[in-house]
């Protein structure tokens, strides 16, 4: 039999068979079926989901939709970051409204916190190593406690530390910074920016001001890398941001005033200057605080990951201590640090939740009460997990790119 023969009969009726069968067998062929098929089964079982819920929505006879969003809003909002940005009123502001009160208010407790956590974390951790017994003891005691207590229970402890130890509505107001900031147990006060006319221009040239310092160090640092001749960055960038906008400001005549709060006999009185209800300060100071014991540990475990042979080759240059743990130990142990401060930083941002606990009115407090009136709780609760889901994913965001810049680059 010629091979021409044998070539004809393999490629008989059960050629096919085999052909398949080769085709699955290929590594990449296999992925494309298998992707697509998982991606079918998704989109089959998300639209049997929400099939299911439309059927079960109109058999109860509840209207569906995001028409609410539209609907007057008339419940009180305690005085916060988001009311300010919003000028919301009861029975004339909407839905919609109080849904971005909301999410300016997590925002801002989130923010806050991320920034202070970050700052006691690094100090703290640092404080875990140190050779002095009562800042390593300190640091040590404060880390075991609150990262083994529950943040509920903490924030409900300074919730009530500030209601007990606040001086009241008709005592004397603790004051701060020679009085421009006072605290009692209204809130935390300090007095308001009022920009007038011309204050756009200057926050132009301010931002404008930003960008050409971040340009600046782009091409200092190229520089550097191609002659090795050092540039004034710091200075030259710290003129820009602070010369410029300062000469467009006394170009445009003083655009800004400041609105001090007011007092009267029974306390002070609202809407003047800005206030940090205790609501907020306490779920600021309970989520920074109990954060920053974690990032404490993350920062002495990404100090200890550096070899010791670079702390004793500083030394044996005669570098200082100081030195050598800002130029030498902390730049390295970034690379193992910022990986898992990722996460403390979208835990605290999810935490936040539990501001509703002690009566701060964050998007999912909120939303929970715009839900009690209109009775659309798929709607609400999609709004309130694509809040959290969008900060999620803008703090990772951020933290990848961060990450890439301090990565080591191979040669």
């Amino acid at each position: 039999m010629t091979r021409s023969s044998e070539a004809s009969m393999e490629g008989g009726p059960g050629s096919g068979g085999r052909g398949l069968l080769s085709m699955l067998y290929d590594p990449k062929i296999r992925g494309v079926v298998f992707q697509t098929a998982l991606l079918l089964f998704v989109v089959t079982f998300g639209a049997w989901i929400i099939g299911n819920a439309a059927d079960n929505l109109a058999a109860q006879e509840k209207r569906t939709g995001f028409g609410f969003l539209w609907e007057k809003a008339d419940f009180a909002i305690l005085t916060t970051p988001g009311t300010w940005f919003m000028d919301y009123r009861p029975g004339v502001s909407t839905n919609w409204t109080v849904f971005f009160v909301g999410v300016i208010n997590t925002l801002s407790v989130a923010l806050a916190g991320i920034v202070a956590a970050t700052v006691i974390g690094f100090v703290l951790g640092i404080f875990r190593l140190s050779s002095n017994v009562i800042l390593r003891g300190f640091a040590t005691v404060y880390v075991e406690v609150l990262r083994n207590t529950p943040l509920l229970l903490q924030l409900y402890v300074w919730y009530k530390v500030l209601g007990e130890f606040l001086p009241g509505k008709r005592d004397e107001p603790w004051s701060l910074f020679g009085g421009v900031v006072t605290m009692e147990k209204s809130g935390l006060r300090a007095p308001a920016p009022v920009f007038g006319d011309g204050m756009t221009i200057v926050l132009i040239v301010l931002v404008l001001a930003v960008v050409g310092a971040f340009g600046v160090a782009r091409w200092a640092r190229m520089r550097r890398d191609a002659t090795g001749q050092p540039f004034p960055t710091f200075w030259v960038c710290a003129a820009l941001i602070a010369v410029l906008p300062l000469l467009a400001f006394w170009a445009m005549g003083s655009p800004l005033e400041w609105e001090a709060p007011k007092q009267s006999r029974f306390g002070f009185r609202d809407g003047y200057g800005l206030v940090m209800k205790p609501e907020m300060f306490a779920i600021w100071l309970g989520l920074s605080l109990y954060t920053a014991a974690f990032i404490a540990e993350i920062v002495r475990a990404g100090v200890l990951a550096v070899h010791k042979g670079q702390t004793e080759a500083a030394s044996a240059l005669g570098m200082r201590q100081q030195t050598t743990l800002n130029l030498v130990i902390i730049p390295q142990a970034l690379r193992v640090i910022v990986p898992p401060l990722t996460s403390q930083y979208l835990n605290l941002t999810k935490n936040s939740s539990l501001a509703t606990a002690i009566a701060f009115t964050d998007v999912y407090a909120l939303m929970g009460t715009v839900n009690q009136k209109v009775g659309q709780e798929v709607e609400v609760i999609v709004m309130i997990m694509a809040v959290y889901l969008t900060f999620s994913l803008l703090i990772s965001l951020f933290m990848n790119f961060y990450n890439r810049r301090i990565a080591l680059v191979e040669r």
